[in-house]
C-alpha cells in the first residue's frame, strides 16, 4: 500500500509539474518610460513634385491648322454659293 501511495503521489507531482510548466501568469507593471527604444521612426523623406506641364511646344499645332483649314473651306464654300446665286439672279 505504501508503494501505491508513493506511486500516486509521484504521478500527481508529475502531472502538476507538467501543467505548471505549460501555464504561466504574467504580471507587468510599468510607468510608461521605455528603458531602451525598441523602434526609432525614420526621418521623413521629401520628394519634390513633378513639374507642371502647361503646354506642348512643337507638335501640338495640328489642331489650329485643322481649324483654319476648316474655316477656309467653309468660307470658300459660302463665297462659291454666293457667286452662283448672284450669277443666276437669285440674290
Amino acid at each position: 500500500m505504501n508503494s501505491k501511495l508513493l506511486a500516486a503521489t509521484f504521478g500527481l507531482a508529475m502531472l502538476a509539474a507538467s501543467t505548471a510548466a505549460s501555464a504561466h501568469v504574467n504580471l507587468d507593471i510599468g510607468i510608461g518610460i521605455p528603458v531602451a527604444p525598441a523602434y526609432v521612426q525614420p526621418a521623413p523623406v521629401y520628394v519634390a513634385p513633378a513639374p507642371v506641364v502647361t503646354g506642348y511646344w512643337g507638335n501640338d499645332g495640328w489642331r489650329e491648322r485643322e481649324w483654319r483649314r476648316h474655316e477656309w473651306r467653309e468660307h470658300e464654300w459660302r463665297e462659291h454659293e454666293w457667286r452662283e446665286h448672284r450669277r443666276w439672279g437669285d440674290g
